[in-house]
């Protein structure tokens, strides 16, 4: 075990940390608001469910183009016109009237938003160095408790006479507040200049080994936060107003996961601690599948939800320090991956739910575990030269 060591939290952290937040936060709210949406201009189910198509399509494309724009045009442009660009996507599904301007409006919030996201995953990540994967756990710490507030601030201001659209409004006054006080604050540049990190495109088999991983545990936290409700109902047997209630235990267990990791990062290889939350998966996600009685069913959705938690920025951190000198990158990479895990997973589910059953179609979850497993294994990562500055 290494040496405990000291993480420090300067103005440019703290400021990575919020937007995250602000983005965890958008994205978090497209599903509780869809009833709304879908009830306001009368649309079905499967074209409520175009909208998070169309966020995790501005996803995939901000991955694929990250790099080479913030090549052109600088992380800073990209970092606060990232975040205009996710409130501008934010007013126009408000004030919307046409179910073409909404689905835009969403793949225009997982665009741009998503290239602000590669730009303070890749800053965190050149400006801490050895301790970055303290800052990415810690930073999605945060950014876990205000997507779980999203839907809480719906809900509130639907009951209110302002409606659902206040919910959208605070997130936009948000990044109005936290620009107001740090707009001149300095943005970390990458480690290689623009020609440099040009002519260093290819990145290395580890990294696409982790990408996968990466991809897989994007899935299975997608898959348990898109299905566990309909699960505890009409497996476990739960009602439909507890189920969806009972679901808080996963997003509980992840910010817990979240948050025991981002401490343990100081003392424990990111690697060590990346295959044991897989192995806390391995725990939770049966006790949950398998288990008819619902107070042990739950326990085992928040122990799944403690390991799934810790997975992405884990990953990520272990990807972006195999590529470290390729950032920008790497980061757009990631957002891909997590694009296309968010695109695929739980529709496949949904298929498989359909041809079978829904017991059978989250056998899925056991797959992609097993596949994670696999290749983080895999992986040649030295732990010990992510401990210790170069």
């Amino acid at each position: 075990m290494a040496p405990v060591r000291t993480f420090h939290r300067d103005r440019y952290t703290w400021l990575a940390y919020l937007l995250l937040s602000y983005f965890a936060y958008l994205q978090a709210s497209l599903g509780p608001l869809m009833p709304f949406v879908r009830g306001e201009l009368n649309l079905s189910y499967t074209v409520g469910g175009l909208h998070l198509s169309a966020f995790a399509a501005g996803m995939i494309g901000a991955g694929l183009l990250a790099a080479p724009l913030a090549r052109r045009f600088g992380r800073r442009a990209l970092l606060w016109g990232g975040g205009v660009g996710m409130s501008v996507g934010s007013l126009l599904l408000v004030s919307a009237a046409h179910v073409v301007t909404t689905i835009g409006a969403a793949f225009v919030m997982g665009f741009l938003g998503s290239l602000m996201l590669t730009m303070i995953q890749a800053t965190l990540s050149d400006h801490h160095q050895e301790l970055r994967a303290t800052a990415l756990t810690e930073s999605n710490v945060l950014a876990m408790l205000c997507a779980g507030l999203s839907p809480i601030l719906i809900g509130a201001f639907q009951r209110s006479a302002i409606g659902w659209r206040g919910a959208l409004i605070v997130a936009i006054l948000a990044l109005l507040l936290i620009a107001a006080f740090n707009w001149r604050t300095p943005i970390p540049q990458p480690r290689l200049s623009a020609a440099q990190q040009k002519r260093s495109r290819r990145l290395p088999l580890m990294f696409w080994l982790i990408w996968v991983v990466l991809m897989l545990c994007v899935a299975m936290e997608w898959i348990m936060v898109g299905w566990s409700t309909d699960y505890l109902r009409s497996v476990v047997g739960l009602d439909a107003s507890d189920a969806a209630m009972l679901v808080s235990v996963f997003f509980v267990g992840a910010v817990l996961g979240r948050t025991a990791n981002s401490r343990w990062t100081l003392h424990t290889p990111v690697r060590t601690l990346l295959l044991t939350m897989l192995g806390v998966v391995a725990v939770g996600f049966p006790i949950f599948w398998l288990v008819r009685i619902p107070a042990i069913a739950v326990i085992g959705l928040g122990i799944a939800g403690f390991g799934i938690g810790a997975l992405f920025p884990l990953g990520l951190s272990m990807a972006l320090t195999i590529a470290a000198d390729q950032a920008d990158a790497a980061s757009g990479y990631m957002s891909l991956a997590a694009g296309l895990a968010i695109l695929a997973a739980p529709f496949t589910l949904g298929v498989l739910a359909d041809q079978f059953d829904l017991v059978t179609a989250f056998g899925v979850m056991i797959v992609l575990l097993i596949s994670a497993l696999a290749l983080t294994l895999a992986v040649r990562y030295d732990d010990a030269a992510s401990q210790h500055p170069q």
